[in-house]
């Protein structure tokens, strides 16, 4: 399936059924009095975060979606039948703005999250509500309201615990495909990943996370160059980066050492250049490819000497799988760390406050 990110739609819902002026009309009986019904409501567009759906694919190509307007009321107090909402299925990740403000309106962060993108109008009152004892026959009604009308930007991102990043063929899709069930392409050429790919790592029963490979960076690419750029707003949602480096390119020429450090300081430079707060997040140090090295602890501690990095560092062999169990037991533990946090907040923050004492 073609993975699509990004779409552009326009929602209209259904107007109100008019309200009518009727009045009862049946033999022996004049001057029944007014018996005109209300009109329907219009359908509204109600969006669905749904997890079975993993792209935006639907809606690149039906961009217009519209809702039946409400049924007109009718004599002998028939109210007119409200037109059914029309209801859009999106992944769960989802972010939804106005497209002429670029204002976020909607989040749909969680299975199951609904939103109604479009509210239908009301419909029309009919004139048995103006009847009152000065006026007997009311000839007034209402018209229904009309629907909303927006034009909409959709954009996805992907919900993943842990994000890879680094330049093409630094070894993040062979670890993606050794630590987790996801199986991307992979092959000895720039840019086999074309698209995010998500893959869920199980660390012990009952527990594990979800981790994302992004299309490779290269140097410009908060400019726009290569692929990486369209995807780096996979990793806003995650908790930490891993940074894998490939600690024996094959384009080293006779300084390998220089080139991995180079292209690890350009990688770091593109993320600050495209977000302050993506550039902030917790970001690891993964070096690849260490069965190439002579000594891999010597390299180490003067490649992280060389970038000036203080923060956590791992050496390991995608291929071979060297070193990635302690490091998908160290992300579990912190991303336990982290949700319990997150848990404990979103707790504190819907506590009732305590009654008051004063009175």
């Amino acid at each position: 399936m073609k993975f699509v990110d990004e779409a552009t739609i326009e929602v209209v819902a259904g107007k109100g059924g008019n309200g009518v002026a009727s009045f009862r009309r049946e033999k022996f009986i004049p001057k029944g009095g007014p018996d005109g019904g209300d009109g329907g409501r219009g359908g509204s567009i109600v969006a669905v975060a749904d997890r079975n759906v993993n792209t935006l694919i639907d809606y690149r190509y039906a961009r217009l979606h519209r809702a039946r307007n409400g049924e007109q009321g009718r004599g002998k107090d028939q109210y007119g039948a409200g037109a059914p909402d029309v209801t859009l299925r999106m992944p769960v990740g989802t972010m939804i703005y106005d497209a002429d403000t670029d204002e976020l309106l909607f989040d749909l962060a969680r299975d199951g999250d609904t939103v109604v993108l479009a509210q239908g109008g009301r419909g029309g009152l009919g004139n048995i509500h103006f009847k009152s004892s000065t006026n007997r026959t009311p000839r007034q009604y209402t018209l229904g309201e009309p629907g909303e009308q927006r034009r909409l930007r959709l954009e996805l991102r992907v919900l993943a615990d842990v994000g890879l990043l680094g330049l093409p063929n630094a070894g993040k899709s062979t670890l993606i495909r050794k630590v987790s069930n996801a199986k991307p392409k992979v092959a000895d050429y720039p840019f086999t990943t074309l698209h995010p790919n998500l893959g869920v790592v199980r660390t012990d029963v009952g527990k594990g996370f979800v981790i994302a490979d992004i299309p490779g960076l290269i140097e410009g690419a908060s400019e726009g160059a290569g692929l990486g750029h369209q995807f780096l707003r996979h990793l806003a949602r995650t908790h930490i980066l891993l940074h894998v480096v490939d600690v024996a390119p094959l384009d080293g020429g006779d300084d390998p050492f220089a080139t991995a450090v180079a292209q690890a300081q350009a990688i770091t430079e593109e993320l600050r250049r495209y977000d302050a707060e993506l550039y902030a997040k917790p970001r690891w140090l993964v070096l690849n490819t260490i069965d190439m090295l002579e000594d891999p602890a010597d390299f180490r501690e003067r490649f992280c000497a060389a970038l000036n990095w203080d923060g956590p560092v791992y050496s390991i062999s995608a291929l071979t799988g060297e070193g990635t169990r302690d490091l998908m037991l160290a992300l579990q533990e912190t991303i336990d760390n982290s949700r319990a946090a997150e848990a404990e907040a979103e707790s504190a923050n819907t506590q009732p406050e305590p009654p008051d004492s004063s009175h």
